[in-house]
């Protein structure tokens, strides 16, 4: 043989055996082929992935749809089965040389046992880590994955009932490290789901390349220094002070996995639409998609992140520790690079629980065991968690809880962020802002209604009247029409005629109300600066149709009250609190003039003032770029309907309804 072709040759082998060695890692997604069944019946159904086992039932219309009338109800057994989920995959010759093949799962929910070729690879029990599992011996060119998921609530009663007496306040899904939410909410149904709600894969590998060094992306000071009120509470980004104006969000789904870019490009547009600079992602749901924070670096919102903990003391044994510490970990470093980050926050009103809500007297927590359960949770959340986010990300700001103090603590106003609740749970008036506004107002809020087309959607039309069973069904807080009632009495209808409004009316005063108030808690807290540096509402976003504090509602349209925020968070003025209560006005029946100005613009009249004019179709939201505004007599309106042709054939279909044809019927 030619002695230079063999040098040649052995240099080809030489250089391909480099390449292999130090060849990327190959990810080869396994979505494929997936079918689930519940335990012991051995009746295999397609299924999705990712995805949830509500989900998959419903897309095998083996369930009606979960949040119609109250259908919450008749499925509840789902959260209480067992469920197993199959697949079959090939791994090639390419995969299967390969020094290190891993199986892993970004998100499984939450208590599963995975199979590969009938062996056990791993027992997950967290729905917020990342899982993983070595396999090259296991691997074939045909292979089996089975996951066997147990039943959440099933779990997390029968970790409960071992402990009794002891009762870890308030509720046993403190055991799981799972979405909170799940279990319900005051603004959310009870569905406990499961499944593989996180892509799975496979990496195969000859050396795994280095994890890359994580620099800072922004500088990013939470300053708290005393002053002679208190102390301070605001962000400071890249050396300058920031008011921060925005919304608590929560997840926009109960089955998060159905969301898609676009859905959450429409949700935080309406952030950003709104004049909001940060949003609060609450500690009840989920750490969320990629495709969120994406959308929030792109859109410039800044994000106060909550770890995932809410209105629940902790476990303290060392294997939960250990499983957050790994929660943390994997959270931290797959969030860390975005720049819409400013803030880690332990959980959601956890320190406020234990010292104002009466959870040592309800749970007969005293001496030792009161103790144990305190000093559980400043291990973790003033100790562990800040330790583990210094050593994992190390360039933003951490807090232990939110809020600092309760609301009915006088530190709440003087220092750290403040969760006012006096305005709605204490059925204080609006006005209380005055003397009630905290340095950083980090949840506040006022209820309404769902939009019409919304409640039209989950219920048939004898369900349509005020407090039916299916309207109540659809309000989860306690006494919250109870409560929408006492605010519609102080500022706008007399309670004894709000019993006889139609379910239609109902709806739209309660916007108007949640419309005023938002507009005036605004309006005061921007007075207060720069004593009072933020203010997040309570809640942009709802996760199903509900009555509720959110400012848009489950179909991603605005209520009334989003329009009001929209123009209290302009940044070119300030806005100005109402003079009147609604109901001391002055009301004169309107008429109203709509005309075609252009291809999507058109203008309104009317002839003497009117107030909370309100544009609708019937059965569908009409997307127009101001509603429930005031207008004055004689003073033409220009209004634009959004990303569309307006007709003038489309005139004679608008509604019309203002204030006036509510409270002087």
């Amino acid at each position: 043989m030619n002695k230079e072709f063999l040098f040649s040759l052995l240099l080809v082998f030489a250089v391909a055996a480099t390449v292999t060695s130090q060849s990327p890692v190959q990810k080869i997604l396994l979505h494929q082929n997936w079918t689930f069944s519940k335990q012991n019946t051995n009746k295999w159904y397609t299924a999705k992935v990712p995805g949830t086992v509500h989900t998959d039932l419903l897309n095998n219309k083996l369930i009606p749809d979960p949040y119609y009338r109250d259908n919450e109800k008749k499925l509840q057994w789902i959260g209480e089965a067992n469920w197993n989920y199959q697949t079959t995959f090939t791994a090639d010759a390419s995969v299967l040389q390969k020094k290190h093949i891993e199986l892993v799962f970004d998100g499984l929910d939450t208590y599963a046992d995975v199979y590969l070729n009938g062996q056990l690879l791993l027992s997950a029990n967290n729905m917020f880590r990342q899982w993983k599992a070595e396999i090259k011996q296991l691997l074939k060119p045909n292979n089996t994955l089975l996951i066997c998921f147990s039943s959440a609530k099933n779990k997390v009663d029968s970790i409960a009932k071992s402990k009794l007496p002891f009762v870890l306040p308030d509720n046993p899904r403190t055991y799981a490290r799972k979405a909170q939410y799940h279990f319900g909410w005051d603004w959310g149904p009870t569905f406990i789901t499961c499944g593989i709600w996180k892509n799975v894969y496979l990496e195969a590998f000859n050396e795994k390349p280095k994890e890359k060094p994580f620099t800072a992306v922004n500088k990013v000071e939470l300053v708290q220094e005393p002053d002679e009120h208190g102390k301070t509470f605001y962000f400071k980004i890249d050396n300058k002070p920031v008011y921060m104006k925005g919304a608590n969000y929560i997840p926009s789904d109960m089955f998060t996995t159905r969301l898609t870019k676009a859905d959450y490009r429409k949700i935080l547009q309406l952030a950003k639409d709104a004049n909001m600079n940060m949003l609060r992602v609450w500690g009840g749901g989920i750490y969320e998609d990629d495709a969120f924070y994406d959308l929030c670096d792109e859109m410039g919102i800044y994000i106060w992140q909550d770890f995932m903990f809410a209105g629940a003391m902790v476990p303290g044994d060392e294997a939960f520790f250990n499983n957050v510490k790994e929660e943390i970990r994997y959270q931290v470093k797959r969030l860390r690079h975005h720049k819409s980050i400013v803030l880690w926050s332990g959980n959601n009103e956890i320190d406020e629980a234990w010292h104002q809500w009466g959870w040592q007297k309800q749970f007969n927590l005293h001496g030792e065991d009161s103790a144990r359960v305190w000093n559980d949770y400043v291990r973790l959340f003033r100790d562990s968690i800040a330790a583990w986010v210094n050593e994992f990300d190390g360039t933003r700001p951490y807090v232990s809880t939110s809020p600092a103090n309760g609301w009915g603590r006088a530190k709440s106003i003087t220092e750290g962020d403040s969760h006012y609740w006096g305005f709605w749970w204490g059925l204080e008036p609006v006005e209380i802002f005055e003397q009630k506004t905290g340095r950083f107002v980090s949840e506040y809020g006022m209820q309404a209604m769902p939009n019409y087309a919304s409640i039209e959607k989950f219920t048939v039309p004898q369900d349509r009247f005020l407090f039916s069973d299916i309207i109540n069904h659809h309000q989860k807080a306690g006494n919250g029409f109870a409560k929408i009632q006492s605010y519609l009495h102080r500022y706008f209808l007399d309670s004894t005629k709000v019993k006889q409004l139609s379910l239609q009316d109902y709806t739209y005063l309660t916007q108007c109300l949640q419309y005023y108030s938002f507009k005036n808690a605004i309006a005061i807290h921007r007075s207060k600066e720069p004593y009072n540096m933020g203010t997040l509402l309570w809640q942009l976003n709802d996760c199903w149709p509900v009555a509720s504090w959110s400012i848009t509602d489950y179909s991603r349209e605005p209520k009334a009250a989003w329009y009001a925020v929209k123009e209290a968070y302009r940044t070119d003025v300030k806005p100005v609190k109402d003079s009147v209560y609604p109901k001391e006005l002055v009301l004169t029946k309107p008429s109203f003039v709509i005309k075609h100005e252009g291809e999507n613009l058109f203008s309104i009249v009317s002839n003497v003032n009117a107030k909370y004019v309100y544009l609708y179709k019937q059965q569908s939201f009409f997307a127009i770029d101001d509603n429930y505004f005031d207008l004055k007599a004689g003073q033409k309106k220009y209004l634009q309907v959004k990303n569309r042709y307006f007709s003038t054939k489309e005139i004679p279909q608008i509604k019309i309804k203002s204030l006036y044809d509510v409270l002087m019927k």
